[in-house]
């Protein structure tokens, strides 16, 4: 059962409840506090999530979402939850129609949580927000794609609004990989903290493409 939130954190959580900067000193508790807040609202939120983490290797900017879950097969090596999108299996437009219909058929009832960066404006470069509701990939690079996820976070890496192609290959690597390692330890946190015990580590990883 995901928790009522009590403590410190509580004021910044009201005053901004979904968003955190990467280099804050309390960025990992604070979005595993939202986090759960999120994962409290949902219908299944009685078992743990399925986590897809959305883009590519190939792109510097793009490569948020298999940075964290590559990151998260390490921390939660063991654990009975499916990570879907790594640097050696990266879930991208090529695969997202076919990594979605497994998920549907593997785990019907399970909550989707969906990673992926995004650009935004220059003063959000860095941030990472949580938000109900399905991720919407691709757009902004002008992809049409299908949604994903019951909720979903994203992390701002650069600035949108032009060339975004040349944007993403052109993103520092060294914000990407904060920001995921920022993201991979708040779910991580997140799930030790506030999961049932019978979504604790198990004797062995769970293998989502057997």
């Amino acid at each position: 059962m995901w928790p009522v939130l009590t403590g410190s954190l509580i004021p910044e959580l009201r005053r901004n409840p979904h968003r955190v900067y990467v280099d804050d000193d309390q960025a990992v508790a604070t979005l595993s506090l939202a986090l759960a807040t999120h994962l409290g609202q949902v219908k299944n939120h009685h078992k743990s999530p399925v986590i897809i983490c959305v883009g590519t290797d190939r792109s510097t900017g793009d490569s948020l979402g298999p940075l964290t879950g590559s990151a998260l097969h390490e921390k939660l090596s063991g654990w009975q939850i499916p990570i879907y999108g790594t640097l050696d299996e990266p879930v991208h437009a090529a695969n997202l129609i076919q990594v979605l219909e497994m998920v549907t058929d593997k785990h019907p009832d399970q909550t989707v949580l969906a990673i992926d960066a995004c650009l935004g404006r220059s003063e959000n470069v860095g941030y990472i927000t949580v938000k109900p509701g399905p991720l919407k990939p691709g757009t902004g690079v002008n992809k049409k794609l299908p949604p994903v996820g019951d909720l979903h976070l994203v992390g701002v890496v650069n600035v949108g609004g032009f060339m975004e192609y040349f944007v993403l290959q052109n993103t520092r690597l060294s914000l990407v990989v904060r920001m995921a390692t920022t993201i991979a330890s708040a779910i991580t946190q997140c799930l030790t903290n506030h999961c049932a015990p019978t979504h604790q580590p198990a004797s062995a990883p769970l293998n989502v493409f057997s």
